[in-house]
């Protein structure tokens, strides 16, 4: 079940549940001066900031589309007509600057962002209980750092705003490397004002081990693997997480915010404006769950040929079949993890894990490098899966035996392609896993969307 949690709307006093601490009218609904100056004009502007990761432009649809569909995981499959043709270009690297999914994740990422700068600006000269304003800060130094994580991945070159935007003022694009430095610093602080846990009216909200997983995400990223090492071992040694014992307890609305979860993007179903697409995005048959169902982010052969036939994931992520309106068995891949019945379309209450202990494990071996340690915990992460332990003698390099595990533990999760960005294997992966995709037509970026070129005319395109 879920938990109860107070929250604030802006302009509006209300109690509900759970998930709903994410709901809230736009601060713009305000007006500033009238705004800003208690600590419940605070707690309403940073819940505001959480519900933007419902937006469809973060994770409710962009990012699943543009970390799983652009990788070897999922394919939109051979419809690409219709709705259905944005996916299919992000799938095959046929999209353009005006792809909708491309630039509703710019829109509502910064859209995030700027309600955190908006905080930050204006938070340290209200006077109100110190522990709570340096929470608030640092949830939101996660939340902005969360999005530009995410956009750094997907486009590269991008405006780094710290501040409140000016109107008039001209953006500039500065590159990954100096995003992931800013991010670095500010996850650092963020790690030191967050609470280890929260009561239960609050879960939900960033922690140090959501903070510090972040944080060593964009260590590795930067190739800086020992600092990456001291962070993970913090979120081990010291924040509470560990392993569900079956992986299939992970998934499934009763089991949200468990003891493996870091960080989640919290829906609500019942006709609040608050549930999630999954259930309908993934499923492939209406008979499935209530409404229709699209198959959209399908799995690919090449990742369900990459299970073995003992791996416990694999039934709790991929279905293979399902049952017709006829009564017929019909053969169809699809995602399994987010399944749910929603009381009606699109408005489910699972949530998205963003952050769990499995990855932080696997992280850990990322940091350490091949060692006897580094596979204690890829087996830790196997055993729990139902498979036989690996060691320096199994097949294949230590980097293809973690990006395997991490592929197959981590499916529809949103890694894979940071993953396969971080070890800079893009192109290759294409050479043999998905047969839509030519390698050559490979992007490491995304386009910047056109609007925003209009806009600034001295941003670069990427062509790359």
């Amino acid at each position: 079940m879920k938990n109860l949690i107070t929250y604030l709307l802006v302009g509006i006093t209300a109690i509900s549940c759970s998930d709903e601490f994410t709901d809230l009218a736009p601060i713009s609904n305000r007006n500033e001066a009238q705004f800003y100056n208690t600590a419940n004009d605070f707690i309403g502007a940073i819940n505001a900031s959480y519900a933007g990761l419902q937006d469809d432009g973060v994770y409710g649809r962009a990012y699943w589309t543009m970390f799983e569909m652009r990788s070897d995981n999922t394919d939109q499959g051979p419809d690409a007509t219709g709705l259905a043709a944005q996916y299919a270009e992000i799938n095959r690297f046929t999209e353009d600057p005006l792809n909708p999914q491309i630039t509703a994740a710019w829109i509502n990422s910064y859209k995030v962002i700027a309600n955190c700068n908006v905080i930050l600006e204006r938070i340290e000269s209200v006077e109100m209980d110190e522990s709570l304003k340096q929470r608030i800060v640092g949830e939101a130094l996660f939340l902005r750092s969360l999005m530009y994580y995410h956009l750094a991945v997907a486009y590269g070159n991008i405006p780094l705003q710290l501040k409140p935007f000016i109107a008039g003022e001209e953006l500039e694009q500065v590159d990954a490397t100096t995003v992931y430095d800013q991010l670095i610093t500010d996850l650092r602080s963020a790690e030191e004002n967050l609470p280890v846990s929260y009561p239960v009216s609050d879960v939900g909200r960033a922690t140090k081990g959501a903070a510090a997983t972040l944080l060593s995400k964009v260590l590795l990223t930067t190739g800086q693997n020992v600092a990456a090492e001291e962070a993970l071992r913090r979120i081990i040694n010291n924040y509470g997480y560990g392993l569900v014992e079956n992986y299939e307890n992970i998934w499934g609305i009763n089991n949200e915010n468990n003891i493996e979860s870091i960080f989640e993007v919290q829906f609500m179903g019942g006709g609040i404006g608050q549930g999630s697409a999954f259930t309908n995005e993934f499923s492939p048959s209406a008979f499935l769950q209530t409404g229709s169902g699209f198959g959209r982010n399908r799995p690919t052969q090449s990742l369900i040929n990459s299970f073995d036939s003992e791996d416990e994931r694999f039934e709790a992520s991929i279905g293979t079949s399902y049952i017709n309106a006829q009564g017929e068995v019909t053969l169809a891949n699809f995602v399994r993890k987010y399944e749910s019945d929603p009381s009606s379309e699109n408005d489910s209450d699972v949530n998205f894990i963003v952050f769990r202990y499995a990855d932080v494990l696997l992280m850990l071996a990322e940091a350490i490098g091949e060692s006897e340690e580094s596979y204690q915990l890829i087996n830790e992460v196997r055993e729990r899966a139902g498979l036989s332990g690996i060691d320096s003698g199994t097949p294949g390099t230590f980097e293809e035996k973690l990006l395997k595990e991490r592929q197959l533990e981590l499916a529809f999760e949103n890694h894979r392609w940071a993953d396969l960005r971080r070890f800079d294997l893009e192109r290759e992966v294409f050479e043999v896993a998905e047969p839509l995709v030519d390698p050559t037509d490979v992007r490491e970026l995304f386009f910047i969307p056109q609007r925003e070129i209009d806009i600034n005319p001295n941003f670069v395109q990427n062509t790359n």
